[in-house]
């Protein structure tokens, strides 16, 4: 184990979007990482959410969460921009109920992988955020 406290970066596209990623934030805090929740949208800011993705390893993040709904393009934007794990999360939103989230997050091009987990579902993206901090022996 590491001496730094381990940290994950969790973006989301919009004010609407934090009560979805807050249980993400809370066991991320209980297992002892540090974990900042930002909002940054990939369409309406795409300036700041690509310098935020850019500059997160320098600023010590390890893994980064990423909860969008809609076109969900927040997770892929992130990936692109890091060479740190991304998980998707899909939020869901619209008529859609999150499907069109889920198909976005899932459908990167190769070289820009996300890791997706269930529609609403940022627990379990924090307990793999967990695990691949882990892996990396940062837990």
């Amino acid at each position: 184990m590491m001496d730094a406290v381990p940290r994950v970066l969790i973006l989301v596209g919009s004010e609407s979007d934090v009560p979805k990623v807050q249980g993400a934030l809370d066991i991320l805090r209980d297992a002892g990482a540090e974990a900042e929740l930002v909002v940054s949208s990939a369409h309406r800011d795409p300036d700041r959410t690509r310098e935020l993705a850019a500059g997160a390893e320098e600023k010590g993040y390890s893994v980064v969460i990423c909860g969008a709904g809609l076109s969900a393009a927040l997770p892929g934007v992130v990936a692109a921009h890091t060479r740190l794990p991304v998980i998707g999360v899909p939020i869901s939103a619209g008529t859609l109920g999150g499907l069109d989230a889920l198909l976005s997050t899932v459908q990167m091009p190769s070289g820009v992988p996300v890791a997706a987990v269930g529609i609403d579902n940022a627990k379990n993206a924090a307990h793999l955020a967990l695990r691949i901090l882990r892996t990396a022996g940062l837990t």
